[in-house]
């Protein structure tokens, strides 16, 4: 066994120790205690959330960077990406359609996670240097708990300076462009390093206005070519809607039928994959909501909570439907597979592969904004661990990094990742939920000023 193959072997097992149904009752049982003490926020004060993101409320002279909507775009721009497209793909292969069952659930409740995150991200914000005020995990938990524990936001910063490499998202690009257009791997990796430095050396405000200005299309181009095909089977809905709920309790077959899956695998892999995905609970987010132009933390919260539905019970279940109703399978996997099932969806026109054609433009739209989000998220981690003189470098290891990713195995990539992830969200939720009255106060606050 060579080096690398001995690396993957150690993060296959890191993985499997880091995701097992412990972070799953964590992230699910945290999601549903954050909806009941919040009184149910994402079920009765949406049009609200919707209102803020409008503009009404925006206010050029408070504290922060960027709008909520460019906020909102930023984060959105980092969740809606290859974990929507190859994510949702490796989901049904490992853990069958039930998977898709449980990625629902993560989603919902994620909300209320990503409503009280981020409301902590404003409400124990921390000016830097140049007097900017940064929000994030490690900062509501330095400046909220203490900074006794202050260690939990180091870790926390430690394992984000690995999980917001976007080496997924590129590893995808380089696959696709490989297998259709011969587009060596390295050379994908090499071109997109560039263009990407571009603009993240401008910094969030850059961010913020290249993500406002490119998560609308693509999201809305994505929606309406997934529409078209899951119309084509509108008949096959209902009874693929009811096998992604049966099987979620009872296992079944992955896609393929390559083999049977248990009701704990499909619960794990759902959870897991939903939180690659929307990131509810993980702490990302709060790093691009923290940074938001509002002097009430409560409403980027709003603004936030937006994200898990959209991300997840929205395009993932889009993109689930449009594999399952293809009736596409065998070996491919990842964004390999969603390409098999949008080119059974949508025929080709003049010769062209429309389906490909459409999939590839989507794709390098979701993995260009998730690369140019999480520069900002690595960053961010980077100068809390190092200081600004030295982190604040840390975005030329990032431009390297999606290089590598490029040219790196899937598996091993994905591994690496989701245990950042796992480790993430530790110091996330478990300082979250011992702040949570802190929310609670804050929303009643906010409430009894601005109204129901």
């Amino acid at each position: 066994m060579n080096v690398l193959d001995r690396a993957d072997a150690i993060l296959a097992t890191a993985v499997d120790l880091a995701w097992g149904l412990p972070l799953v009752i964590l992230l699910i049982g945290a999601g549903l205690f954050f909806t009941v003490v919040g009184g149910l926020t994402p079920l009765r004060r949406w049009r609200h959330a919707l209102a803020i993101l409008s503009g009404r409320f925006d206010d050029e002279r408070a504290p922060g960077q960027i709008t909520h909507f460019q906020a909102l775009s930023s984060a959105l721009s980092a969740t809606l990406g290859m974990g929507n497209i190859a994510g949702v793909a490796i989901a049904v292969t490992t853990g069958g359609p039930g998977a898709v069952f449980w990625m629902w659930i993560a989603g919902l409740v994620g909300m209320a996670t990503k409503f009280f995150t981020c409301t902590l991200a404003v409400l124990y914000r921390k000016p830097d240097s140049q007097g900017v005020p940064q929000g994030g995990p490690m900062y509501w938990i330095e400046v909220g708990l203490g900074r006794r524990w202050r260690f939990l936001g180091i870790l926390f910063s430690a394992f984000g300076m690995i999980g917001c490499l976007a080496l997924f998202q590129i590893n995808q690009l380089a696959g696709l462009l490989q297998e259709h257009y011969a587009v060596p791997r390295l050379g994908t990796g090499v071109v997109a390093a560039g263009l990407v430095g571009v603009v993240i050396l401008g910094g969030i405000v850059r961010v913020g206005r290249v993500a406002a200005r490119i998560v609308p299309i693509m999201a809305g181009l994505y929606l309406v070519s997934a529409l078209i095909i899951v119309g084509q089977h509108a008949a096959e809905v209902p009874g693929i809607l009811g096998s992604i709920i049966t099987s979620a309790f009872t296992g079944g077959a992955a896609l393929g039928g390559a083999a049977g899956v248990t009701m704990k695998q499909a619960l794990i892999t759902g959870v897991r994959r939903a939180a690659f995905s929307n990131e509810a609970g993980i702490g990302t987010a709060p790093l691009a909501h923290g940074a938001a132009r509002t002097k009430e933390p409560v409403r980027e919260g709003l603004v936030a909570m937006l994200g898990p539905f959209i991300d997840t019970n929205i395009v993932c279940t889009l993109t689930a439907l449009v594999i399952l109703t293809s009736g596409v399978g065998g070996d491919a996997d990842g964004v390999l597979l969603t390409v098999q099932a949008f080119e059974a969806g949508i025929p080709n026109l003049f010769g062209l592969r429309l389906g490909l054609a459409l999939l590839t433009v989507v794709i390098v739209l979701f993995s260009v904004s998730t690369l140019i989000s999480y520069s900002y998220y690595s960053r961010k981690c980077a100068i809390y661990v190092f200081g600004e003189r030295w982190g604040g470098r840390y975005e030329w290891v990032y431009i390297a990094s999606v290089v590598l990713g490029a040219v790196w195995a899937q598996d091993a990539v994905v591994n690496l990742l989701d245990t950042a992830f796992a480790l993430m969200a530790i110091p996330t939720v478990l300082s979250a939920l011992v702040l949570s009255p802190k929310v609670v106060a804050a929303t009643r606050d906010y409430f009894s000023r601005y109204g129901d």
